[in-house]
């Protein structure tokens, strides 16, 4: 006998039921259906794990070390956080007291906005932007405002834009750089001259800097490591795309002793810790993987020479990403808006990118394409989309 179930009220939440779906997985499912696709759409790294950090994890298990850890995180994983930080960019971080060991940079993101947040706070959100920022910020019981950046400017943050958009509502400021999706980036030089509006409207900073390995021709400037800034910034990271670990979700997270306090209390009663075996590919990575990373580092920067010098011979305007391993060229001369271009070219040249406005409103009139497939793939595309713009013309 079947029973049929009443609903009388909503069970989901308002704020739940709100939240639209990701603008990239609808293209992604699209591509999926059809043979013979090529995806520039994806943002993970196409390279394996290097063997010595899968052989590490393997070797683990072998030896039996499948329990938990603490809940920050191995503390020796910790401290070679706290030395690659060092070493690399400047700052410093106490093992112990300042960081934590996340399931990707994803939780590290979602625990800091909900340690910080009280409902109605406001958040600045640097546009075009990871689609993941707004509705986590929601989720939290935060209201998300958007700064834009443009081509123009090379998607840097002014200090005009970010003064321009601050209220008495405003908690914190967040910001993923190198970015994604248009790979621009922003120097200690740039950096201070936002300074003066951080301090004066005493706002936090949340620096997603999960691309920061990934900067080319230059060292990556950590706004952290900046005089008087570290008190300020929660610092988030991770493994995903420098040491191509995206499946092995590990981050990190990085703050003052009573910030990072209060994202733990999160961290313990949803996650507890971070998968062991992943904390000891980690530990690899960061003891002698960075010849691996420099390897993989190096074979982007010469896919992006070619994949930019590809988009501005067939006529798309493109500026010359700085970091990360994204190209954002302009569509807006076909008189296509970003999920028009994006359709056609899936639809009849079988190429998948990812519409600019997904992005935020600031990406209307872009695509974004992930130049981490091989040379060849990126040749076929290219070719693709060739033709697509001279039937355009």
């Amino acid at each position: 006998m079947s029973t049929q179930l009443t609903v009388k009220k909503n069970r989901l939440s308002s704020t739940v039921a709100s939240l639209k779906p990701s603008g990239i997985r609808r293209f992604f499912d699209l591509a999926a259906s059809m043979e013979g696709v090529i995806s520039l759409g994806v943002g993970e790294p196409d390279f394996v794990t290097p063997w010595r950090m899968r052989e590490a994890s393997i070797s683990s298990l072998e030896r039996g070390h499948t329990a938990y850890t603490s809940n920050a995180g191995m503390l020796p994983l910790r401290v070679e956080i706290q030395k690659y930080l060092e070493e690399r960019f400047s700052v410093s971080y106490h093992p112990e007291t300042e960081i934590l060991v996340t399931v990707g940079a994803s939780e590290a993101i979602d625990i800091a906005l909900r340690a910080i947040l009280d409902p109605g706070d406001e958040v600045l959100v640097v546009e075009p932007c990871y689609v993941s920022y707004e509705p986590v910020i929601r989720l939290a019981g935060g209201v998300p405002k958007f700064l834009k950046t443009t081509m123009e400017n090379q998607f840097k943050l002014t200090p005009e834009e970010l003064a321009a958009n601050i209220s008495e509502r405003t908690k914190a400021i967040i910001f993923c750089y190198p970015n994604n999706p248009t790979g621009g980036t922003m120097t200690a030089d740039e950096w201070k001259t936002l300074l003066p509006i951080i301090e004066k409207h005493d706002l936090l900073v949340i620096s997603d800097e999960i691309y920061a390995e990934l900067t080319y021709g230059r060292m990556h400037d950590s706004i952290a490591a900046l005089p008087g800034m570290k008190e300020r910034t929660i610092l988030i990271s991770g493994f995903s795309k420098a040491f191509a670990m995206t499946g092995w979700r590990l981050g990190y997270v990085c703050a003052t002793p009573d910030l990072l306090a209060g994202m733990l209390k999160i961290h313990q009663y949803t996650m507890l810790c971070a998968p062991t075996m992943a904390q000891m590919a980690a530990l690899e990575a960061l003891r002698h993987g960075r010849g691996d990373m420099e390897r993989m580092i190096e074979s982007y920067r010469q896919r992006r020479n070619y994949v930019v010098d590809g988009f501005r011979q067939i006529g798309l305007t493109c500026h010359e990403p700085d970091g990360a391993f994204y190209a954002f060229p302009s569509v807006a001369a076909t008189g296509l808006s970003s999920a028009e271009f994006a359709e056609k070219l899936l639809m009849e040249e079988k190429v998948a990118v990812v519409p600019g406005d997904v992005f935020g409103e600031s990406g209307q009139g872009h695509i974004r394409c992930s130049y981490a497939t091989s040379m060849e793939q990126l040749k076929k595309a290219l070719e693709r989309m060739e033709r697509l713009m001279e039937r355009l013309r």
